[in-house]
């Protein structure tokens, strides 16, 4: 169950939104709060015992992630990726992904691809161990840690945020076995990139977003109110 640190009431300094914000997208992710999901300023406050513009500083980084959908007059809401949403966010992840293949291959090396080794080991072992919303954080670190090695920051950034959205849309629509690919995907791709094989890897990369993609299944659902002190735990 997602919950930030002890704090003193109205606690608002950065390490205490921080943790904040990750209690709130670990809950998105884990599907705790679920899709179109009301999150009332009032009750976070209470909850979080932190100030109303603490916490609207956090919804709107959240809403930056777009995690977090913000409307006039309605306040804030876990955003519903519809399907449409879902599949610009795979064609975008195909283009920028696939296409940083080549310079992440040229900037590779052996202590990288055994950190990203470990990481697609650590994911298989979440699957193994049924902490699917685990395993798709850690696919997104493996993705962001990937693009970083490209040595471009903007598009790394970008990926970043892909990957951010893309764990919303696995979360509520995706399978709860392996992430749409075999479990080998992610060494498969290590390797290549090890090799200096930059367009064997863009081609490895197009498949594996393809059958992460495939295996979405797209089934809207009504939204109910979320207790929000069951999910966070009262913090005194």
């Amino acid at each position: 169950m997602p919950r930030a640190r002890r704090a003193g009431k109205n606690g608002d300094g950065a390490d205490r939104h921080d943790a904040i914000y990750h209690a709130i997208s670990d809950a998105i992710i884990e599907h705790q709060l679920r899709p179109g999901a009301r999150l009332r300023e009032d009750a976070l406050t209470e909850v979080f015992h932190v100030s109303r513009t603490g916490i609207r500083k956090i919804l709107q980084r959240l809403a930056l992630e777009q995690l977090v959908t913000l409307t006039p007059r309605r306040g804030a809401s876990v955003t519903r990726p519809t399907e449409s949403e879902a599949r610009d966010v795979f064609a975008a992840r195909q283009l920028v992904e696939c296409g940083l293949m080549p310079e992440v291959a040229d900037y590779m090396t052996a202590d990288a691809a055994r950190e990203l080794k470990r990481m697609a080991s650590d994911e298989r072992e979440a699957l193994r161990a049924g902490e699917h919303s685990r395993a798709i954080k850690l696919s997104a670190a493996f993705h962001e840690r990937l693009a970083g090695l490209s040595g471009n920051a903007t598009l790394a950034a970008f990926v970043r945020q892909l990957c951010s959205r893309s764990s919303l849309i696995l979360a509520v629509y995706g399978t709860t076995g392996p992430l749409g690919c075999e479990a080998h995907d992610h060494d498969d791709l290590v390797d290549a990139l090890e090799r200096g094989e930059g367009n064997h890897a863009r081609t490895l990369m197009h498949h594996h977003l393809k059958e992460i993609e495939a295996s979405l299944s797209v089934v809207e659902e009504t939204a109910s109110a979320p207790d929000l002190h069951q999910i966070f735990g009262m913090v005194r």
